[in-house]
């Protein structure tokens, strides 16, 4: 285990960071920091603190984090590490692929229990039991791929079944559940080892649907004996012990996002996204700004121009009303937000220099906050930041 901290423009120990978590997008050794792009730092003891926190709440039912679309846009591997470091032995991914590469992540040095939300897709049978992951099984058909590849085998294979009690995505309605109850011969290939739902309205703490959803998943989980259920997402771990269960499913909230859409002042930061200034000019009233012409100055204006755009992930939907921060100074977007550049009003921000960091996402634009203003969820914003943004990693990287 190597302990890395981000000091300015550290570009030895960024590299050797970086080289760590598998970012080959990088160079050895090369000065990210100073190289006048836009940067997402991850702050790996930021994310253990949440998890500990999430796995406190939880008590003694298991923790297994929801590491789907690259952890969130994080990063799969540093991500799955730290967590494995910090007792998580069960991830959650959604699509083969990702279990495929969460396994070659961890390695054989790292057991640990991967399901794939996706269950067993048509002609995944193979590649999911050539890699050891536990399909979420979401159908009959699935049910019986999985179990005649089983049999192929000759031997059982792990699965999860997932009741669909509400939300009428994937899954099992109750009544198909409780046929396959008195169906034991077409789970007989199978050790289903987990019994799976999902709240459709988890991060709304006062839903009547949230207690609705509760009490069907128990009523179909008594056909099912003995099989642990797992039922919270981030929102389900803080409404309380009655969705715990035997496993909680945490996503959102170990990356730092508020699990009812607002910020959670017991959850540390772990997304920080800074770009740099790239120029500062003035804007005299009368002028515009920014394609469309949409905003107009009405008195001169100090218009700072920073390194990022919808290619990095910056919703355009952010403008109006969106700001960055300069030394926890707030600066309002004014705008449109194009593909890689984005101005912000500093007019009163005399430390706005050409090379200064702005940051749009941190501990001065909060998650949660920076989602508001652009009309979407915390999630969205982390999951399309841009593959061309350095991710640099600070905290225990292992």
């Amino acid at each position: 285990m190597v302990s890395e901290r981000f000091m300015g423009g550290r570009g030895d120990a960024d590299g050797r960071a970086r080289a760590l978590c598998g970012q080959p997008r990088e160079a050895e050794g090369e000065d990210v920091s100073q190289s006048g792009e836009a940067r997402l730092y991850v702050d790996l003891d930021a994310l253990a603190a949440n998890y500990r926190l999430i796995a406190g709440l939880a008590g003694a039912a298991q923790t297994a984090p929801v590491v789907k679309a690259d952890a969130y846009g994080l990063g799969l591997a540093p991500v799955a590490r730290r967590l494995w470091t910090e007792g998580a032995r069960g991830f959650f991914v959604a699509r083969v692929g990702e279990g495929v590469a969460l396994r070659k992540a961890l390695g054989p040095g790292r057991p640990a229990t991967v399901w794939v939300f996706d269950g067993c897709p048509p002609g995944a049978a193979p590649t999911l039991a050539g890699a050891g992951l536990t399909p979420v099984l979401n159908s009959f058909t699935q049910i019986d791929d999985w179990g005649l590849h089983a049999i192929s085998l000759g031997r059982q294979l792990s699965a999860a079944l997932h009741i669909d009690t509400g939300m009428n995505r994937l899954g099992l309605r109750p009544e198909e559940a409780r046929a396959l109850a008195f169906a034991p011969d077409r789970l007989r290939p199978l050790d289903v080892g987990l019994m799976v739902s999902h709240l459709a309205c988890g991060g709304q703490s006062a839903n009547p649907m949230n207690d609705q959803q509760r009490d069907r998943f128990h009523k179909v989980c008594e056909l099912y004996p003995g099989v642990p259920r797992s039922l919270a997402a981030s929102g389900g771990v803080f409404h309380g012990r009655d969705y715990h269960l035997d496993q909680v499913r945490p996503g959102i909230s170990l990356y730092g996002g508020g699990p009812f859409a607002a910020p959670e002042p017991r959850l540390a930061c772990v997304a920080t996204l800074k770009t740099p200034i790239l120029q500062v000019r003035p804007v005299f009233p009368g002028e515009t700004i920014g394609y469309g012409a949409d905003f107009t100055a009405t008195q001169t204006l100090r218009i700072a121009i920073v390194a990022a755009g919808y290619a990095d992930g910056v919703l355009r939907s952010s403008s109006p009303g969106a700001y960055g921060s300069l030394d926890g100074q707030a600066c309002p977007l004014v705008g449109r937000i194009s593909m890689d550049l984005i101005a912000l009003d500093v007019t009163d921000r005399s430390n706005a220099q050409p090379g200064a960091d702005i940051e749009l996402i941190g501990r001065h634009v909060p998650l949660d906050e920076a989602a508001r203003r652009a009309g979407t969820i915390s999630y969205e914003v982390l999951t399309r930041i841009g593959a061309r943004v350095a991710r640099l990693y600070s905290g225990d990287v292992v």
